[in-house]
């Protein structure tokens, strides 16, 4: 069944007034989210995620919406990785709290266009060499690896190679300008640090997205499914980096979670031709894998010392 085009507008119509019903709300605050506040933010764009699986339900069926809802947990959990890269490209700039909420808030839209592009390149080259899948099984395999075995590592942002770009061919201030990305100093415009961390985060969001959306192909090849558990993930991501950022010492088990996460999908794209992982089965296993990790972290680390919830 293919999505109208009408589903298609409705959708980006309803993703542009819920970030900008947030941001204005965000703006009256105008100070730094609390705890307490992030958290009922997270609360409500997963709300708003759910009656999304409601609607594609009601309208593509329950297989369809099964298949979004697992897309959109995989997204989901992946993007906690990205936030504990963010939280060192903050600390790498020194980026004040306010303007990490406006570095966050361009990089998400960012990434709304370079996801489209790649997931619109994803479905293409899906259709016309069906192979590329085992491709995608075998990368989301090697990651999860890698992962589990802690050769990830940390990115050194200093020596990488948007770094030299930027300091090589683009004027960079070292002062901050209030949550302005450039400024005119002396007679020319210069990129402030915010500029520069809202491209390295764009960048980084890209290098993310090489592994979480093969992921949501293991599920299913439906570009509408694709796309929408993805933006629907990415657009809690901005709320859920200011809980996780506050708690990344007590979800020590968080990255071997994700690592099996991986693993799982890419043997599941490995092995699709050769037998049959119910979507419902898929879902079981991811959750069950995130919610060990989940709670053996927080049983690990109780005793580990409170963490700021101002309100």
């Amino acid at each position: 069944m293919t999505t109208s085009i009408w589903f298609w507008i409705a959708f980006h119509i309803g993703v542009f007034v819920a970030i900008g019903v947030d941001l204005f709300t965000f703006h009256r605050r105008a100070r730094e989210l609390s705890m307490a506040a992030a958290a009922r933010r997270t609360a409500i764009w997963i709300l708003l995620s759910l009656l999304f699986n409601a609607l594609v339900w009601k309208l593509r069926g329950p297989d369809k919406a099964l298949e979004f809802l697992t897309g959109y947990v995989i997204e989901y959990s992946l993007s906690v990785d990205n936030i504990f890269v963010f939280v060192i490209i903050f600390a790498y700039f020194k980026v004040p709290p306010m303007a990490q909420h406006r570095a966050l808030v361009w990089g998400i839209l960012g990434a709304l266009v370079m996801r489209g592009i790649m997931i619109l390149l994803g479905v293409t080259l899906v259709s016309r060499f069906h192979f590329i899948l085992y491709v995608f099984g075998v990368f989301l395999l090697v990651t999860g690896l890698r992962m589990l075995l802690g050769k990830a590592g940390e990115p050194d942002f200093g020596n990488s190679l948007v770094m030299r770009f930027c300091r090589n061919w683009i004027p960079i201030t070292g002062e901050f300008y209030g949550e302005n990305f450039s400024a005119r100093v002396g007679n020319r415009w210069m990129l402030t640090p915010l500029g520069v961390a809202l491209i390295v985060i764009d960048v980084m969001d890209l290098v993310f997205a090489v592994d979480s959306i093969p992921a949501v192909f293991a599920i299913t090849q439906d570009p509408f499914i694709v796309y929408t558990s993805n933006i629907c993930a990415i657009l809690g991501l901005r709320s859920l980096y200011f809980v996780v950022a506050r708690l990344m010492d007590r979800f020590v088990y968080l990255r071997t979670g994700l690592a099996f996460v991986l693993g799982f999908v890419g043997l599941k794209m490995i092995g699709a031709n050769y037998f049959t992982v119910p979507t419902l089965i898929s879902l079981g296993v991811i959750v069950l894998i995130l919610a060990i990790t989940v709670v053996t972290s927080v049983l690990v680390t109780r005793n580990r010392g409170g963490t700021d919830q101002r309100k």
